[in-house]
């Protein structure tokens, strides 16, 4: 799709994923008269950030999104089950950023730089975004994966506060202040306080697996991305008391054993990441390097010393750090890029 031909609305406009959509539409040079900044009543009449200029705001309806070309959903579980299947009714294309149809064998899952094709000759409206941390935990894999086969994939996260929207960006500057004057921080938006503390994510714990939602997701969507369920996924999703984007630990075995300069070149000529692995310098990849970057940035890639290593220096595990900003290519960017692939 060629963007600036088409007429879009962008559903949660006022949200943090839906402010990175307007942001990233107008540097791709889409004009503000071709935008629907769709949102609450309560709302309607404000007028939103896009590029140099504004847009209003208007209450999300039927009569916003008919005569859209391309639907963007950043509203949420709840309002993309509401308000996707209108747009498609109404003859839009839908790229949903929550979680409402990822599981759905009928609705694709994409992150172009892994599955693509997938949209290949597909006939459908709805496409879904996934999760934020399975983008950037799979930029990183996916590459390894084509180049030695994987058997195993064990991920731990370090997710930033925004990944849980503005008020708890608001939550972690107002804890801190508070801490750094001498007073307790109140919990409001998450459990537990979430300046200078990490906790497990915030999402619900299923009782008899042990899994919280964010891990439950890496480890299917990972599966849905890949095709296949062969290779084996295990997660551990933390929150971490960082403003913006999230961080991924993996530890890789690999199907054939390789050597760590091989890798170094396969994950640096990879579309989507940025290799940022310099041992001298101690140059790696940080939170604040990938927040507001357009990819994911990889490095302390090194062999796993708990699996074998053959006198040539061949490993057969993996280990690499990653971080991304899980706003942009975890959200706004994947979804903008699935729609121009599309």
């Amino acid at each position: 799709m060629n963007l600036t031909e088409l007429e879009i609305a962008v559903v949660g406009a006022r949200g943090a994923v839906g402010a990175e959509l307007l942001g990233v539409l107008a540097g791709a040079g889409v004009e503000p008269g071709r935008v629907r900044a769709c949102g609450s009543e309560a709302s309607a009449g404000q007028r939103l950030g896009f590029g140099a200029g504004t847009v209003e705001l208007v209450p999300t309806s039927r009569a916003a999104l008919v005569g859209a070309d391309l639907v963007f959903m950043a509203a949420g579980e709840e309002a993309a089950r509401r308000w996707a299947p209108v747009a498609v009714e109404a003859g839009a294309r839908v790229v949903d950023n929550s979680s409402a149809f990822r599981d759905d064998p009928a609705v694709p899952l994409v992150i172009p730089e892994v599955n693509g094709d997938v949209l290949r000759g597909y006939a459908g409206r709805l496409v879904a975004n996934p999760n934020c941390t399975t983008v950037i935990a799979l930029l990183a894999a996916t590459p390894i994966r084509r180049a030695f086969g994987l058997e195993r994939m064990s991920v731990t996260s370090y997710q930033s506060v925004s990944g849980a929207g503005r008020r708890a960006m608001d939550e972690l500057r107002d804890q801190t202040a508070a801490v750094l004057a001498g007073e307790a921080p109140v919990p409001q938006v998450f459990a537990e306080p979430c300046a200078f503390n990490v906790f497990s994510h915030d999402s619900p714990v299923d009782p008899e697996t042990g899994l919280n939602e964010e891990e439950r997701k890496l480890v299917t969507e990972s599966a849905k991305l890949w095709g296949d369920d062969t290779t084996r996924v295990a997660a551990t999703c933390m929150r971490v008391p960082v403003m913006r984007a999230h961080c991924t630990a993996l530890d890789l075995t690999l199907a054939e054993p390789a050597r760590v300069a091989d890798a170094r070149e396969v994950l640096g000529r990879a579309p989507g990441l940025e290799l940022v692995d310099d041992r001298g310098r101690g140059d790696f990849p940080t939170p604040l390097k990938a927040a507001g970057r357009v990819v994911v940035l990889v490095g302390r890639l090194r062999a796993d010393p708990s699996q074998a290593i053959d006198a040539d220096g061949r490993a057969c595990g993996l280990q690499l750090f990653a971080a991304g900003d899980q706003l942009l290519k975890g959200a706004a960017l994947n979804a903008i890029q699935i729609a121009q692939l599309w």
